[in-house]
């Protein structure tokens, strides 16, 4: 090919390289640093409690302290608000007024799992089991037969609040039976999405009975009792009770060349990480920097925690009016990047992604101009001006990016916090890291992608 066809190409077609070709040595021994720092949080933060915890933790590390209503604040200053201990929001003051917007990055930090029923504790045959109601858009299937852990809160009579962790390091675990082969012939003829019925998804919690022979429920009596020795709670504080089972597996390296990181709760903690890195790692930006961790986006953003919660106005109304500036106008020349993940190209499943749109592990940050399903329902659909901003802001950093769709356009589709964001007035885009196996219970990204996501929330955090 001659020098002339190469400088035109160059000119005219689209960058397809992959990440490595671009980053050089020294930004990518940040980017295993980084991921290092990544799979501890999400080992540490297998629910919307433990991430917010861990990320309250990392920010006053950083200098962040509790905003507190009217407390006066100056370029610089690191705040933060929790929202009752399931979502997080934070700021760094900028150098200019907040009727000059603000630059924002909300994701959340829920994650597809399985709650526990109200009345959840049952003996049947001689086994004691926990009833649970699936959270979020699960394949049922893919949850039985793994090791599992139960986490979250139980909130007494009383008041108090008991902190519940079973099945952590070498603790027993808990498991979803499932049919053995032998006898699972007409399960394999169902679809894959009624092999499973909801209903069976029952943690198994042990077979050893106590008492007498003639005693009823004894192996149920024997887990009980277990419970209140431990945690001091009784089968009808289960009423008041927030208890997740999610994986008991740790984050990981994948690949024989480890490049990827395989776990649980990638979607959508891969995103608020790299959101809450970045916001801790700059100094004082032109325009105000919030970070937004949301809760419950898994079943709508409904909800005092969700994003369609009043929450943030009102933690966005209370850093106005600290400067006399309205709300509204604030918003209106605010940007908010929906920081959530997108569907990775996965050739195994060739038939339901659209190649020339889709995004590659590898190719940096997954900017989707759209997301919803079909006909774009249910999706903010960004201006091409808003595509523009954000294009230019990561090309001056050097941020690798792609532009992608989820899938084909009627093979499904879903969406993200943005559409509440733009509800706002606030001109969002989504972007995010690509998911391999997205909302499995043990999902995989590329360590690169990881890296470029964070490059990216900390470039437009600082971008005019």
């Amino acid at each position: 090919m001659s020098e002339e066809m190469k400088a035109l190409r160059k000119q005219l077609l689209r960058d397809e390289r992959s990440g490595y070709d671009v980053l050089d040595a020294t930004q990518l021994a940040e980017m295993e640093a980084y991921c290092a720092d990544y799979k501890a949080f999400l080992t540490n933060g297998k629910t919307e409690r433990l991430s917010v915890r861990e990320a309250v933790a990392a920010a006053e590390a950083k200098g962040f302290v509790p905003y507190r209503r009217g407390m006066e604040l100056k370029a610089g200053d690191r705040v933060y608000t929790c929202n009752r201990g399931k979502g997080l929001m934070l700021a760094v003051m900028g150098r200019e007024s907040l009727a000059e917007g603000v630059q924002i990055a909300a994701a959340h930090i829920d994650s597809p799992r399985l709650d526990l029923k109200p009345n959840p504790l049952y003996e049947d045959s001689g086994l004691a089991y926990f009833k649970t109601h699936y959270y979020g858009g699960i394949r049922k299937y893919q949850w039985v037969t793994i090791p599992l852990q139960l986490r979250g809160v139980v909130v007494k009579k009383d008041g108090s609040t008991v902190e519940v962790c079973i099945g952590e390091g070498e603790e027993p675990k808990l498991v979803i039976t499932d049919l053995l082969p032998h006898l699972g012939g007409e399960q394999g003829k169902k679809p894959l999405s009624e092999a499973i019925p909801g209903e069976t998804l029952n943690l198994l919690l042990g077979s050893c009975p106590i008492g007498d022979e003639d005693d009823k429920d004894r192996v149920k009596l024997h887990v009980m009792k277990r419970l209140h020795e431990k945690y001091g709670i009784t089968e009808s504080d289960f009423a008041s009770a927030e208890l997740e089972a999610v994986p008991a597996a740790d984050a990981v390296d994948i690949g024989i060349d480890g490049s990827m990181i395989g776990s649980y709760g990638h979607d959508d903690r891969v995103c608020g990480y790299a959101a809450l890195r970045a916001l801790l790692d700059i100094g004082t930006p032109d325009k105000t920097a919030v970070c937004v961790l949301a809760d419950k986006e898994e079943i709508g953003s409904m909800g005092v925690t969700g994003m369609q919660s009043a929450a943030f106005d009102a933690f966005m109304t209370d850093l106005c009016d600290g400067q006399g500036v309205p709300l509204r106008v604030c918003y209106e020349k605010a940007f908010c990047l929906s920081a959530d993940v997108t569907a990775a190209y996965d050739p195994n499943f060739a038939e339901v992604y659209e190649k020339k749109n889709a995004a590659f592990v590898n190719g940096g940050v997954g900017i989707c101009k759209y997301t919803g399903a079909r006909g774009k329902s249910g999706s903010s659909d960004a201006a091409a001006e808003t595509v523009g901003y954000v294009r230019a802001v990561l090309d001056a950093a050097g941020v690798c990016w792609q532009i992608c769709e989820l899938g084909k356009v009627d093979a499904g589709g879903g969406g993200t916090v943005a559409q509440y964001m733009a509800n706002r007035n606030i001109a969002t885009l989504d972007a995010g890291v690509p998911v391999l196996s997205m909302h499995a219970p043990f999902e995989v990204v590329g360590k690169l992608d990881c890296y470029e996501m964070y490059r990216a929330c900390k470039a437009l955090y600082l971008a005019r």
